[in-house]
Formats: structure tokens, C-alpha cells, sequence
């Protein structure tokens, strides 16, 4: 019996095994028996080789039960409890050996690993503290405490630009917690002070209730909608796009009057934004103190 007729049966098997079950739907047992017909027919299938196909959903599990041991759920849990008892005391290095134990057990729990990230940051070891909280956001990226220690470890390696990632995506799962806008804004003054400009955090930006209010207001504009036309007219009638001299022209007079509307709407807004994309130095706003 060839492979290729193995592999067949034993597909055969499988879906024989989901026939006697209780599982399937009316449709969907007829689908199955059809597909059991068709490949018995397309590999000529005999009883002999039905006799020796393999069970693939046992095959399956053992192979699953091999590739993960089994969890001790509830002896990591207390282990991890007793590392946070630990961690309060400041005793960082056993609560470390704690953490590292329950990871041990249960090693896709993010959780775990992002207490070892504290304590390895509370004891200095801020690589360390980078891998495990990296290693969490792997299991969980939208993991908001994992973003905020991740940011604490590389603002003590002083690598502020990736620092100020981790706290910005911190601010924006969580925009209520002070502590993760508070960091984020001496990220950029460490940025500024270094004659660095801060990322410009277009998610961020998008995300801002006064500027999509603004642009809804803008957009509701009559006067808006018709410099809009107007510019799309002139675009189409020369034949040049937005490229031509006329199309270049026409986008300039837009520039112009929407950065009048923003000022009048919103100067508040408009000058956050000015900061956000001003390059420090001579010609840009100093960084505020605090």
C-alpha cells in the first residue's frame, strides 16, 4: 500500500469518525459523505486500505500533549501571588526566582512575565526587563502594563525614541492614566534636549476628538466644500492634476485657507500641533518644564 493511499484512508477514517458523531449538521453530513465517496473513488480505496489507515485525531493529540507539557495553573498562580507579596516587601531578587518558576509552569501566561519584568527592573537588569515585557506583548499585544514597564526599561537604557513608542501605546490604550502621558511628554523633552524630534503620532492625532471635530466642521463648510470643487474642477480642466502649475496653485490657496480655518476654529489645537511638528532648536518651541 503506497503512502499517497494511506494519507487517503486515513482521511477517510477521520471524517467517518465525524459521520458517527453527533456533531454535524444535516448539510453538512451530506458534504461529508459526498467527500468520503469522492475520495474513496479518486484513490481507488479498497477494504485492505481502510484496514490500515491511521487514527489522525489520536495522532493529533499525541502530538499536541508533546508539544506543550502540562500547565500546573493554580501552583503558578500561588507562585506568582507570593512574588507580588515579595515584590511589596523589596525583596526583588525572590520574587524574581518566584516569577521565573511560574513561568516555568505555565510559560504562555503574560502576566507572569511582566511581573519578572518588574522585578528585574527593580534590581537593575533593564535587558532583562525588555525581553520579558517584549516576550508578553508577543502573547498579548494590546497588554497595557507590559507597554508602560517595556517603556521604563529602555527610558534606563536610554533609548528614549523606542521608550516613547511603548509609552504612547500605553497613553493610547489607556488615555485616562496620568502616569503613562506624564512619561510620555518627559520622553519628549528628553528627545528635545538631545536635539531630537519626537515621532509625530498620527495615530494619536487621528484619534483626537477636537481634530476630527474640527475636520467635520471644515468639511460641513460651505465655503470649504466650494474651495474643495473649485480645486477639483481646475484639476480636471487642465488636464494636469494636482502636478500642474494650476493645480499647485489651486492646493496652495487651500493650504492657506484651511490653516486660517484650524486658527480661528481651534488655536489651542493648532498650536499642540505646531509643537508636535516643529524640529527642536532655534526656530521651535523650547520644552516646557515640570
Amino acid at each position: 500500500m503506497s503512502e499517497v493511499k494511506i494519507i487517503a484512508a486515513s482521511i477517510v477514517n477521520f471524517l467517518k469518525q465525524q459521520l458517527e458523531g453527533d456533531t454535524l449538521s444535516v448539510d453538512s453530513r451530506e458534504s461529508v459523505e459526498v467527500g468520503v465517496q469522492c475520495i474513496e473513488t479518486a484513490f481507488e480505496l479498497s477494504p485492505e486500505d481502510a484496514a490500515k489507515a491511521l487514527d489522525l485525531l489520536q495522532l493529533v493529540r499525541q502530538q499536541h500533549s508533546r508539544a506543550e507539557p502540562p500547565v500546573d495553573s493554580a501552583e503558578a498562580e500561588r507562585l506568582k501571588n507570593e512574588g507580588n507579596v515579595l515584590m511589596k516587601a523589596g525583596c526583588y531578587r525572590e520574587a524574581l526566582e518566584n516569577y521565573s518558576r511560574a513561568i516555568e509552569l505555565d510559560p504562555r501566561n503574560s502576566v507572569y512575565l511582566c511581573n519578572r519584568a518588574a522585578a528585574h527592573f527593580k534590581l537593575g537588569q533593564h535587558e532583562d526587563a525588555v525581553a520579558d515585557c517584549t516576550a508578553a506583548l508577543a502573547l498579548q499585544p494590546n497588554y497595557v502594563k507590559a507597554h508602560g514597564r517595556l517603556g521604563l526599561a529602555l527610558t534606563a537604557l536610554e533609548r528614549h525614541r523606542e521608550a516613547r513608542a511603548a509609552y504612547a501605546r500605553a497613553a493610547q490604550l489607556e488615555p485616562d492614566n496620568e502616569s503613562y502621558r506624564q512619561n510620555l511628554r518627559l520622553t519628549d523633552e528628553r528627545l528635545a534636549q538631545r536635539g531630537e524630534r519626537p515621532p509625530l503620532d498620527l495615530g494619536g492625532l487621528l484619534q483626537n476628538p477636537a481634530l476630527l471635530n474640527m475636520a467635520t466642521e471644515m468639511l460641513a463648510d460651505p465655503n470649504m466644500q466650494n474651495l474643495i470643487s473649485g480645486l477639483m474642477n481646475n484639476a480636471t480642466a487642465t488636464g494636469n492634476g494636482a502636478g500642474g502649475a494650476g493645480g499647485m496653485s489651486a492646493l496652495f490657496e487651500a493650504g492657506q485657507a484651511l490653516a486660517q480655518h484650524m486658527q480661528a476654529a481651534n488655536p489651542d489645537l493648532v498650536d499642540q500641533l505646531r509643537r508636535q511638528v516643529r524640529p527642536p532648536g532655534p526656530g521651535g518651541n523650547p520644552p516646557s518644564s515640570q
